[in-house]
Order: C-alpha cells, then sequence, then structure tokens
C-alpha cells in the first residue's frame, strides 16, 4: 500500500510545506543583498520562559523586535558600523528533543546604508559586526522596557535580570547557507514523522542529533510528555515568526535599490 498524503495546510503540521519553504527559499536567496551577512541567535533566558509559555504573542514579539532593536542600536555606532543594517528575522522555540528553548536567529547584513543612504558602510573590524557583550546588555535592556510596557515586568523573578543573556554571533558568508538553515523552521512544526520511531506501551520513541556531540540519539517519553513538548510549540494564532527590519524591511524598496547599487559599483 502506498500512501499519498495530501495538503491540510496546517502551520503544525509535520508533513506539509515542502514546497512553501522552497518557494519562499527562492524568494528569500533573490532578495540578499551582494555583501557579506552575519547570523545572530538572541536567546530567552530559563527565568523567562515560564513567562513566554503563559503569554506566548507578545512575548515572542518582543523577542523579536528587541533583539532587532539592540542589533540596529549598536550598528548605528560609527564604532562599529554606523549605519542601517538589512535583517531578516525568524523564531525558534525548539531544541531537538523537543524542549522548550525560545531564540530568534536574525540574517544580518555587514554593512549597511550611511543615514543619508548615500554610501554603503563597511563594518569598522573585519572580524567581527559588533560586540557580543555589548549586543547582550542591549538586548536585555530592550527586553526589560518592552515588558514594562506590557506590564509583565513583576511576573518574572529578580535574578532573571542579574545572569547573563546569551547573544552568539558568526559570519554567514554570503548568506545563502544561513537561508537555507533558517528556511526548515519557516513552515515546519518541531519534529517531522520521520523521526518518530515506535508507540508502544504508552511511550513514544523518538530520535535526535546531539547538538554538541552530533551523535544520534534516541528517547522514549510517555505519550502525554509527548504531546506537552509538541504543543510548546504550536504558536498563537495569527503569529508571524518571520520579520524583516532596516533594508530587508518592504516598506523601503527604494533603500534595498540603493544599497545594490552602491555595493555594485564599490
Amino acid at each position: 500500500m502506498l500512501y499519498s498524503y495530501h495538503s491540510c495546510k496546517n502551520r503544525s503540521c509535520p508533513k506539509c510545506h515542502g514546497q512553501q519553504t522552497q518557494a519562499w527559499l527562492q524568494q528569500a536567496q533573490q532578495r540578499l543583498l551582494p555583501c557579506g551577512y552575519y547570523l545572530l541567535t538572541f536567546t530567552l533566558p530559563q527565568p523567562c520562559r515560564a513567562l513566554a509559555r503563559s503569554h506566548p504573542k507578545p512575548i515572542y514579539n518582543l523577542l523579536i523586535s528587541s533583539a532587532a532593536a539592540a542589533s540596529q542600536k549598536l550598528a548605528w555606532d560609527p564604532g562599529y558600523v554606523g549605519a542601517q543594517l538589512g535583517m531578516l528575522a525568524v523564531l525558534h522555540t525548539w531544541t531537538r528533543a523537543l524542549l522548550y528553548h525560545p531564540h530568534v536567529h536574525l540574517l544580518v547584513s555587514a554593512g549597511g546604508l550611511s543615514k543619508d543612504a548615500q554610501t554603503w558602510v563597511h563594518p569598522k573590524n573585519p572580524a567581527f559586526l559588533v560586540p557580543g557583550f555589548a549586543l547582550s546588555k542591549i538586548f536585555r535592556g530592550k527586553f526589560r522596557a518592552g515588558l514594562q510596557k506590557l506590564g509583565l515586568l513583576q511576573e518574572l523573578p529578580a535574578d532573571a535580570w542579574k545572569q547573563k543573556w546569551v547573544v552568539h554571533c558568526r559570519h554567514a558568508g554570503s548568506g545563502a547557507k544561513a537561508l537555507e538553515y533558517l528556511a526548515r523552521y519557516m513552515f515546519r512544526t518541531a519534529i517531522a514523522n520521520s523521526r518518530l520511531e515506535s508507540f508502544e506501551n504508552g511511550q513514544v520513541t523518538f530520535r535526535y542529533r546531539d547538538n554538541r556531540t552530533q551523535q544520534l540519539k534516541h528517547i522514549a517519553v510517555p505519550a502525554d510528555e509527548f504531546m506537552r513538548r509538541f504543543l510548546w510549540h504550536v504558536l498563537p494564532k495569527g503569529f508571524v515568526k518571520v520579520l524583516s527590519y532596516g533594508l530587508c524591511s518592504p516598506r523601503f524598496p527604494e533603500k534595498v535599490q540603493r544599497a545594490v547599487s552602491l555595493l555594485s559599483a564599490g
């Protein structure tokens, strides 16, 4: 017997969205600027995660906007870049073991347009875009200010602001490979059917590859625990998990054209 699946188009379906992913990837690759890129990853620390589960839509929006605002604020500093960046933000909430780990990836142009839009400005240091330690502090401050506006600041324990907020930054070449990586999370849910191995005696067994060791591991959890982990990653209705900022924003097509023109001429 051969099973042929009909697309249900549910955003949490583990079978659908292959064609959508490819269509999005092709479109996004065509919009890449002819410059280098960095991939920044902003992780919501453990003390904030219970709040994110109870208020997912405002917290996810705040996570994304805080990461983008922090990146642009530091990039305006002429000591680092002194320009407006192009940024594509993608929310991701799971680990390969289906644990709750909300973070946002930002694909960021290595340089940007000057304030008068007359010059393409390269990063001052070819080894990095902006310093990670400073970026993490600004990110934490932006997130805290946003929580205060939402009236949720008192919901977090005081030690949430004392610990280090993790931000990773790595060079992403032309951005094409990073887009392929991000495309995996665009329309995909937390686990594909191919990783499910068995359901016996009330236990669901699935496999995953350990991020640190790259070894293939198997985990068996009770069915209700499996469903709990899966449902953590079902996004709120109407929530947009991919946003564009700065030069990548559809609001500024003339800036994109200007940037392409300057980069091609230079």
